[in-house]
């Protein structure tokens, strides 16, 4: 057992060598590399400031027979962040880099853990190794030593700390990285070689030509095999893995041609395994297959196949499993994978009859304002271009209270749009006096005005094609609703607004023109002098405008 005292000596006798011969310097080297592994406090410290660094730098130059033990003694003494600063003033770091050339596993496996150590949390430090090639030499190691799990680890490590890097990125396009990767994947048995391997492939997985690569090289697989071992139990590290791969897997689907590629027009692995994890008992990867669903129904094609190979159920089964005090993250994840799936006309008609809009609807009862949120908006996406489900929906009490209640949820503005937005689709969609008469008795006139005010055009033009179909089909028993609500006043100071949109000038003329053909609404304009704003609109820029204009102006002025 080597003591401070001995240190001191050797630290004295190497400062003082005028040779870098070995068997001068092995024995003080042996006595440095004693009281370095024995972790004595402040033993490297001691050797940082000794002055003998320029002495360990020039003895790396040249291969000899004390490199490796050099290697070795500035591997251990920059586990201390104190030295590293020093180390790399010194130059070890410029002696080290070529030594990753060699093909002695023990030199590469002490120069590695040297440099990791002494450039870790170094931008700078880090940038010089990446420019000086270290990448596609720390991929061939791994390659060249695929079973030596000490020297791979320390390769794994190095790209880990290296991988937030573009550069690092753009050195790995050219490698094979995707192989390598995948095949210690495969290996890895411990949770600390496969965290370390999830993240590199995390971090190089934001590089779209990366994360191709890795595709093609079979990771969402491997990913999901190792899944596949790892459910079912309960071991926390075994969990954490299966949480990081399964995110992973739906972060490699965000590009459309990896994402086609797991797809495999419904057979791929992956796919099936996204599958079976909406069935799980655990809820990360309930959650993440149901992300995955939601990207893999990102274009029309996949998602006619889907619904074919039968996911609807199985995603309206794990909603159901969330309603009451379940996971907000998991219904908000299946809701979006619902609204993609019912995108294509003939999902609608199809999810219809299966009946998924009943089965949503227990969703109703959600306190959470992103489930809710969710849930408007699929509920739009399914009545969108549908009569018939746009009229049983807007007939459905329960539901219309509901969306009431929502639309004025003042504390959730996302929330708050949606309910309007979808009320504006009951009616638009539907076309049923049924369906007017239901909102007008639930007090949805109203908000349906206030919405026609919003900042947002599209839901002011949703809101007045609403309103003018409304007053087109049922006027007499919209009226009431209608000047309780101050729907013309409205309308007339938004006309009269210089600033107002031409879009909005024109709808909202539109539905004037609707409620004209009631002569007690009639009254109400000329009782608010709506003809001097018309006058000043048949000049308008925009002859759509200007000729709406006039239409509502000789309207006006036909005999009641």
């Amino acid at each position: 057992m080597a003591d401070m005292d001995s240190l001191t000596e050797a630290l004295s006798a190497i400062s003082v060598s005028t040779e870098l011969v070995e068997q001068e310097l092995k024995p003080h080297l042996d006595t440095l590399l004693a009281v370095l592994l024995e972790k004595k406090k402040g033993a490297a410290e001691e050797i940082a400031s000794s002055g003998i660094l320029p002495i360990l730098t020039q003895t790396l130059r040249v291969k000899s027979p004390l490199t490796n033990q050099v290697a070795l003694v500035v591997a251990e003494m920059a586990r201390e962040a104190a030295v590293r600063d020093p180390c790399i003033d010194a130059g070890l770091v410029t002696v080290l880099v070529p030594l990753l050339n060699s093909a002695d596993e023990e030199l590469l496996l002490h120069t590695g853990r040297a440099i990791g150590r002494i450039c870790f949390d170094n931008t700078a430090q880090q940038d010089q190794l990446v420019q000086c090639g270290v990448i596609p030499r720390l991929v061939a190691i791994m390659r060249e030593n695929l079973e030596n799990d000490p020297l791979v680890n320390v390769c794994l490590l190095a790209l880990c700390n290296l991988a937030d890097m573009d550069t690092t990125r753009e050195a790995l396009v050219d490698v094979g990285v995707a192989e390598v990767l995948t095949a210690q994947l495969k290996r890895a048995t411990d949770a600390e070689r496969r965290h370390i391997i999830l993240e590199v492939l995390g971090s190089l997985g934001e590089s779209d030509v990366l994360k191709l690569q890795f595709v093609e090289s079979g990771v969402p697989e491997a990913l999901s095999e190792m899944i596949r071992g790892l459910q079912g139990g309960s071991d926390p590290h075994d969990l954490c893995s299966i949480k990081i791969a399964s995110n992973l897997i739906v972060s490699l689907l965000l590009g459309d041609e990896s994402m086609q590629k797991c797809f495999g027009e419904g057979t791929g692995v992956v796919y099936r395994d996204v599958l079976s994890w909406l069935q799980s008992s655990n809820t990360q990867l309930q959650l993440s297959g149901a992300l995955a669903i939601a990207n893999f129904a990102r274009n029309d094609s996949n998602c006619v196949k889907m619904l074919e190979l039968g996911v609807v159920p199985h995603i309206l089964t794990l909603l159901e499993q969330h309603v009451d005090e379940g996971d907000v993250s998991v219904q908000h994840a299946g809701l979006s994978a619902l609204r993609n799936l019912a995108i294509p006309a003939s999902n609608k008609v199809r999810m219809l009859e299966d009946g998924v809009t009943e089965r949503i609807r227990t969703l109703l009862r959600s306190d959470m304002p992103p489930v809710q949120f969710k849930l408007l908006g699929t509920l739009r996406m399914m009545v969108d271009g549908q009569e018939e489900a746009a009229a049983v929906l807007g007939k459905d009490e329960v539901l219309l209270a509901r969306i009431m209640e929502w639309c004025e949820a003042r504390d959730h503005a996302g929330v708050r749009g949606e309910a309007n937005r979808l009320l504006a689709a009951l009616i638009r969609h539907s076309r049923a006096p049924e369906v007017i008469n239901a909102v007008t008795k639930a007090d949805g006139v109203r908000h349906l005005i206030t919405m026609a005010t919003s900042e947002h055009l599209i839901m002011q033009n949703e809101a007045l094609v609403a309103l003018a179909i409304a007053s087109a089909i049922d006027i007499a028993s919209m009226q009431e609703s209608f000047r309780e609500a101050e729907l013309l006043p409205t309308l007339q100071k938004m006309l009269d607004d210089p600033v107002g949109t031409v879009e909005f000038k024109f709808s909202a003329l539109g539905l004037i023109c609707s409620l004209a053909s009631s002569s007690s609404m009639k009254e109400e304009m000329e009782s608010l002098n709506l003809k001097e704003t018309l006058n000043k609109l048949s000049g308008h820029s925009s002859t759509n405008v200007a000729t709406q204009a006039d239409t509502v102006l000789a309207m006006l002025s036909e005999t009641s």
